[in-house]
């Protein structure tokens, strides 16, 4: 057995006690703004609440909160982040980042504990080795390395307990704390974003249903010799267990120093299989964290990893993305402003100014698909651009609204990808990969 993380944290299950960790959560945030609130009078400053509520500190205990609570509590900070990180304030912004990789992992007599209600007793005597140092630790739960007696080399997924039956209420408590401090802005809906939160969570809770996803990825992928997924283990799968083979390789960042073809032709096949998931199967992994990617260098395979925030996508929505690109490609405004009412980016009878901001945004957006060679990630200032339209569309809040979340979980894959490419220094024909998708139905008119 190795060395248990010092940063490990029992995870409590019961309704009343997690309430009770929020509530004390308060506590701390309201001390913190008496004592901003005191060095602001003092200074002679003008008081401002927002300013108190979104301190350094209130960040830190928020963050560090939500991560010992870890399930929906923290997955709803990840979701609001990742995917309304945009439209959100930037303070809010920053405060839930911290909770993309930062659960604290449960100790050694806790996952001993699931795996003997999943495996009955006596079930070490079956392994080799178990490493009880997760390799990773989410919102959900967390992966441990192990050797059985034969040795098959497995990743082992232990959920973290009463994680689904806390989900509905986790949701609902953090929503409830974000508007007492009024960390989301009172005009701003997040209603439908928190809804789709828990049917996402439950969806990621099923440990069946990601064992189904991942021999459907397994069947689409097939043989294709760039790419490695994992194989359950069913006889060690439960509804709180998902035992897998073991996916080698290093964490694909590594690839950011092999030459310059290696990381292209990787980042190149990343972005097909994006294409494929969207507009071929319609089946997309949603979650493009680093983390769920390996590279294996001798074979140069990429493995990839959890497919949990596994979405299936209607013919229709993906064929309106579809002529969405293909106008902010082809330049055609008005064709980009009529795919953007249907997506539902805006409304109809939205102010002109936002609609022309938003219009000018997916536009930007689709810069590598117009570039005529290929695409420098590392040189491009895209994000930077992207980031200051995304600034000046939160000083227009009042007009605002999420897109529905089909697009947002769509919006999450692409800008990871892209991050990916870019942390990878990689120079990509994009506007060849895409070509053949904008060969699809010709964009509609208005009805």
């Amino acid at each position: 057995m190795t060395e248990i993380l010092a940063k490990e944290t029992p995870l409590r299950t019961r309704r009343v006690s997690r309430l009770l960790q929020l509530g004390g959560l308060v506590g701390r945030i309201a001390g913190e703004v008496l004592t901003a609130g005191a060095k602001t009078v003092a200074a002679g400053d003008r008081l401002r609440a927002n300013d108190l509520l979104l301190t350094p500190g209130n960040a830190r205990h928020v963050a560090d909160r939500l991560s010992k609570m870890r399930g929906a509590a923290m997955k709803v900070g990840q979701l609001l982040s990742m995917e309304a990180g945009e439209y959100l304030p930037a303070e809010l912004t920053r405060i839930l980042a911290s909770l993309r990789e930062n659960a604290h992992p449960m100790p050694l007599g806790q996952v001993a504990k699931i795996l003997e209600s999943a495996w009955g007793s006596g079930w070490d005597r079956e392994f080799r080795q178990f490493s009880f140092t997760p390799l990773a630790a989410a919102s959900i739960g967390q992966v441990h390395e192990a050797t059985t007696k034969d040795a098959r080399h497995l990743a082992i997924k232990v959920q973290y307990p009463g994680i689904r039956e806390s989900i509905d209420s986790d949701v609902d408590n953090v929503s409830a704390l974000f508007r007492l401090f009024r960390l989301v802005p009172g005009d701003y809906d997040i209603a439908a974003l928190l809804q789709e939160a828990k049917q996402q969570l439950h969806m990621e809770a099923d440990y069946y249903a990601e064992a189904e996803h991942i021999a459907e990825f397994g069947r689409l992928i097939g043989d294709d010799p760039g790419f490695s997924l994992p194989v359950v283990d069913g006889s060690r799968t439960t509804t709180d267990v998902l035992t897998m083979s073991f996916v080698p390789g290093v964490p694909i960042e590594a690839v950011a120093d092999q030459p310059q073809p290696v990381r292209d032709r990787v980042a190149t096949r990343l972005l097909e299989l994006v294409l494929k998931e969207v507009f071929e199967w319609r089946l997309v992994q949603t979650d493009a964290n680093f983390a769920n990617y390996r590279y294996a260098t001798e074979q140069d395979r990429i493995g990839l990893l959890d497919f949990g925030a596994t979405r299936r996508y209607a013919a229709g929505v993906t064929d309106d993305f579809r002529r969405l690109m293909h106008a902010a490609v082809t330049g055609q405004h008005g064709a980009i402003e009529t795919q953007a009412v249907r997506l539902g980016y805006f409304r109809e009878h939205d102010a002109s100014q936002y609609r022309q901001a938003m219009c000018d945004m997916i536009s930007t957006v689709a810069t590598p698909v117009r570039h005529p060679r290929p695409f420098d990630f590392a040189a491009s200032d895209l994000g930077r651009r992207v980031a200051e339209q995304a600034a000046s569309l939160r000083l227009r809040r009042r007009y605002m609204h999420l897109p529905p979340t089909d697009l947002l979980f769509l919006h999450r894959k692409f800008a990871g990808t892209y991050l990916l490419c870019a942390r990878l220094r990689a120079q990509v024909d994009v506007a060849q990969l895409v070509a053949p998708y904008l060969q699809g139905p010709t964009p509609r008119r208005a009805e």
